[in-house]
């Protein structure tokens, strides 16, 4: 048998639906507003065949460049043997997603903005860099006796 070269080999399984996820879109996938700067996701949807990606951008995080009435543009990077090159593709929004990617970072912006805040008000020092985790602090183990443990004497049979 020979080895199949076409567009959408090998993706029995990446553009497949779910279970129970069969069907029309949610409208909400034609509501989202993407603007131009925004990180999103492309993950292609197989019951949608216009403005697919081809299947090396599946999976892939880039960034809108452009916007139009039924697609964006996305700039992706793609490994090329030992570089990676900027690719600009277009694809239709059915098969792009907001990233999360950003979201724990925004988080931990706007609880930095409230120590410092807090640490001006009262004069205060604080640290806003992540630490890693600290060995545990010494400490004394309380209610524990020693048990002692030796082999088993070896009996004869007779």
């Amino acid at each position: 048998m020979g080895h199949t070269k076409g567009y959408r080999s090998g993706t029995r399984y990446m553009f497949a639906r779910g279970f129970r996820n069969h069907g029309p879109l949610a409208l909400s996938t034609y509501l989202t507003n993407f603007k131009v700067g925004d990180i999103v996701d492309i993950k292609g949807n197989g019951s949608i065949h216009r403005g697919m990606p081809h299947k090396v951008y599946h999976g892939k995080t880039g960034t809108v460049y452009n916007v139009t009435p039924h697609a964006v543009g996305v700039v992706v990077n793609k490994q090329h043997r030992a570089r990676i090159i900027n690719k600009r593709i277009n694809v239709r929004i059915e098969h792009v997603h907001h990233s999360k990617c950003r979201q724990d970072f925004l988080n931990r912006v706007k609880i930095n903005e409230g120590l410092k805040a807090e640490a001006k008000k009262n004069k205060t020092p604080v640290v806003t860099k992540r630490q890693p985790r600290q060995p545990i602090a010494g400490h004394f183990v309380a209610n524990i006796t020693p048990t002692e443990l030796r082999p088993v004497a070896f009996q004869f049979l007779q």
